[in-house]
């Protein structure tokens, strides 16, 4: 069965080509069934620096080329346009169109089943639209991709997961658009995504917008309008679903064990918690694609790009991740 995992290289400027080295030359991913995506040239250049451990970087043109040996990197080459003239930790057109790439490659490769799940390195937004590619975030580039309709992000850790009901728009276009419709969307998504993951009957809790969710209407009506309906309605489904809990408390209550999932009404809701209690071991995953994905749960780095001080283990639990889920 095929069990190859794609990893793309994120914006090359970034950490991206520097975490993957690091992931996948020595260790338990070493010899992994891996192919990365992404520009051999700068992998080479990376490499050249003496920053990651050594490893062949073996440039392939096709997935069944690949050879896994511990100590080789497979590399599908998605060249940039001009990779002598690609800064560090600069903001680069070139660099966020060759993000780009990499993601519609790796995802035309799992759509047509030569891989089994993509693990994405971190691309910047910025730099994105500058190649012209005018996405959010990853998450929203692969549901394009993919055609897929009923989606969400969700932020994975041993002890906290978190689903959001949206990510990447102003807190008052959250207000404005916030709807039943979405909320169940996301529950239905959440319960679906822990039962692919080995969870039999998921306990999702649903955070409510406002403080202590709203105190009955005291500090806002969204919870009365909007939240609660929707779960309500999902409990009706049969899905084993509670809320509107207080933001404050309900991410530590999952942490401690009390519920498996928690879904979170916006972005910084449910980042800020996973990430403090999780920020080096969390993973990105889009759930609701039609096949796995899983990221670094971090950003591009600009800022210490390209110096060997960038850790690399959110990117490797990503990749294990991906392959756990994938067995099972």
């Amino acid at each position: 069965m095929n069990n190859i995992i794609a990893v793309t290289m994120g914006d090359p400027a970034g950490i991206g080509p520097e975490i993957i080295l690091k992931s996948l030359a020595t260790g338990e991913l070493s010899g992994a069934p891996v192919v990365v995506v992404g520009c051999a040239q700068t992998f080479k250049r990376i490499q050249a620096l003496n920053l990651t451990p050594c490893a062949e970087l073996r440039v392939i043109d096709r997935v069944s080329e690949a050879s896994f040996a511990p100590g080789v990197i497979n590399i599908l080459d998605e060249p940039l346009d001009d990779p002598d003239s690609l800064a560090p930790g600069v903001v680069q057109a070139q660099a966020g169109d060759l993000a780009y790439r990499c993601v519609r490659r790796a995802t035309e490769l799992a759509m047509a089943g030569e891989v089994k799940a993509i693990a994405t390195a971190p691309l910047n937004k910025e730099a994105l639209h500058m190649g012209g590619h005018l996405y959010p975030g990853h998450t929203e580039l692969l549901a394009h991709l993919t055609d897929s309709k009923d989606y969400a992000m969700v932020l994975y850790t041993d002890k906290l997961k978190v689903i959001h009901v949206t990510t990447h728009i102003a807190l008052r276009k959250f207000l404005d658009t916030l709807n039943q419709d979405r909320v169940k969307t996301v529950i239905r998504v959440a319960d679906s995504f822990l039962k692919r993951v080995g969870y039999e009957n998921p306990r999702i809790a649903v955070a409510g917008v406002n403080p202590h969710a709203g105190e009955n209407g005291l500090f806002g009506d969204e919870e009365i309008k909007t939240v609660g309906p929707a779960v309500v309605s999902m409990k009706a489904e049969g899905l084993n679903v509670t809320g509107p809990c207080p933001p404050d408390t309900v991410f530590m209550q999952c942490h401690e064990g009390m519920y498996d999932i928690v879904v979170a009404m916006y972005h910084d809701q449910g980042h800020i918690p996973l990430k403090l209690l999780g920020f080096y071991d969390g993973v990105n995953i889009t759930a609701g694609l039609p096949f796995i994905r899983t990221s670094a749960d971090h950003g591009t780095a600009f800022d210490i790009a390209w110096t060997g001080i960038a850790k690399p283990e959110s990117m490797a639990i990503s990749i294990k991740l991906a392959m756990q889920i994938t067995r099972e």
